[in-house]
């Protein structure tokens, strides 16, 4: 595990290493819009981040794998913005030079759903996101947005279509139960789900999300017998130090060949 970490280091120096004789090109790997999808019925405002890439080139997931580099956004320039909801499509599995990476290519439509501070005013979408594109390398992009959110925007397919591609939730997917099973290592802890629910189809890959952005999980190992899926990963503290982990914000999303699965939370096992 500690080697499979110095290797996802290894790798972020040389992503970095990169980045200055590549930002010239940036503009040819990938663009960003933003897509208006109008007033939902509890008020709240739908968009989405439209990332275009071009052939060849990917993208990452909220949780990228030991290979990717996550997402993070900026929103502190933007004006009168409450609460922001990502809801994330499933994404796709990639080997990248023998390790795990989890995310998109071509394209991600992004669908935000955002909740305006005050309803009487216009909200300005500005800020930063900063991602990881891979091809043959790897190269960290910071992208600009600056857009006032328009508040008169009907249905849009594409936002429709990205909403329909989430992963599925507990009731939907038949998750029966999810235990989640802790044991003390060097630096950390060793978390070992049980999780009841049908074959997500094919190879099944399960990614444990901590619920903590302290907290660094190793790529998991998925087996399933039977009905059973298990998964486990080492989970340890950025300070490498002893710490609580909360059950209840611990994510585990199954994504398999026909569809995907999320279980947010899971109970002692």
């Amino acid at each position: 595990m500690i080697k499979r970490l110095a290797t996802a280091i290894a790798l972020c120096a040389a992503v970095a290493a990169t980045a200055t004789s590549a930002q010239s090109s940036l503009k040819d790997i990938v663009s960003i819009d933003v897509l208006d999808g109008g007033m939902t019925a509890r008020g709240t405002y739908m968009a989405a981040l439209r990332l275009t890439l071009s052939e060849g080139w990917k993208t990452y997931w909220r949780a990228p794998g030991d290979a990717g580099i996550p997402p993070t956004f900026n929103w502190r320039k933007s004006r009168n913005l409450g609460e922001m909801d990502y809801i994330w499509p499933t994404p796709q599995v990639f080997d990248q030079n023998g390790m795990q990476s989890i995310g998109y290519k071509d394209q991600l439509v992004l669908p935000v759903e955002i909740s305006p501070a005050d309803p009487s005013r216009p909200m300005q979408l500005r800020g930063t996101i900063e991602i990881g594109v891979c091809r043959d390398v790897c190269i960290p992009a910071t992208l600009s947005i600056d857009h006032q959110i328009d508040r008169k925007a009907r249905r849009n397919p594409a936002i429709a279509a990205a909403l329909a591609q989430r992963p599925y939730d507990r009731r939907e997917g038949g998750v029966k139960t999810a235990t989640c099973r802790l044991t003390p290592i060097d630096g950390g802890l060793r978390i070992e789900a049980r999780i009841a629910l049908p074959s997500t189809g094919g190879r099944e890959v399960a990614v444990i999300e901590p619920g903590n952005a302290q907290i660094w999980a190793s790529q998991t190992e998925t087996s399933r017998q039977g009905g059973i899926l298990t998964a486990a990963s080492d989970l340890i503290h950025v300070k490498n130090g002893a710490y609580a982990l909360d059950r209840s914000a611990v994510r585990i999303t199954v994504l398999g060949r026909d569809r995907a699965v999320e279980i947010q939370g899971c109970a002692p096992g």
